[in-house]
């Protein structure tokens, strides 16, 4: 009876599956699955094939059909889908279908369900990394608005900046009192040096040395004398 059931669920799935179906012998054959995740045309030009291998023991379908998962030879990478590294993903959540059919053939709700898994898969990691994409654009968003507002302001970061701001008010205002000593030193030294002669003489400071130029230049006008009488 298991044979009879085989050879009609292989002859239905000829029906649905024409182009799709290759025989690998009696009892095995490979069925193309390809899905439909609405691929950018840029940048994933074909849309991915998964090949779902079928071999059928002896007693199926009271028994599980032997299933493997592979991608046709040459396929193009697809970003969202690897079928090696994905593969036992696939095949596991396979299990429940085959367990709730058992008895039944499954063949045609097995590339049904696989299909819908696959496309799921490839949608949720495509949502995953749009999600990524619109945190990164929200992340340089915030930036560059944080540019054109600045940070909010809180209490306690106006306390900070009070305080900040007094602070540099103050070492400000003590640079300015030391620059100006320093300044108000420099024009009392000037001052010193352009008094006059009148000046320094009631100031105490034409002593000695006046009275001692005074008696030099009386001795030179006495020798100036002496030479012209002579003449």
């Amino acid at each position: 009876m298991g044979i009879e059931e085989q050879k009609e669920e292989r002859e239905v799935l000829e029906s649905i599956f024409p182009d799709e179906i290759t025989d690998v012998s009696e009892n095995e054959y490979r069925v193309s699955v390809v899905l439909d995740v609405g691929q950018d045309e840029e940048d994933e030009p074909e849309p991915p094939t998964i090949i779902l291998n079928v071999q059928y023991p002896e007693a199926y379908p009271d028994e599980a059909p032997r299933l493997d998962i592979s991608q046709p030879p040459n396929a193009t990478k697809y970003t969202f889908l690897d079928v090696q590294e994905d593969k036992a993903q696939l095949l596991s959540s396979l299990h429940d279908t085959i367990e709730e059919n058992l008895g039944m053939a499954m063949v045609f709700t097995l590339v049904s369900t696989l299909k819908d898994l696959a496309e799921l898969l490839v949608q949720e990691r495509k949502t995953a990394q749009q999600a990524l994409k619109e945190i990164e654009a929200q992340k340089i968003e915030e930036e560059e608005n944080r540019k054109f507002h600045g940070t909010a302001v809180t209490r306690e970061s106006f306390l900070a900046w009070r305080e900040k701001f007094r602070r540099q008010l103050q070492e400000e205002e003590q640079r300015r009192l030391e620059e100006k000593e320093i300044d108000d030193k420099k024009k009392k030294i000037k001052e010193e040096k352009r008094l006059t002669g009148k000046e320094l003489w009631q100031g105490g400071l034409a002593g000695k040395g006046g009275e001692e130029d005074e008696g030099e230049d009386a001795l030179a006008g006495m020798e100036k004398l002496k030479i012209e009488s002579t003449s």
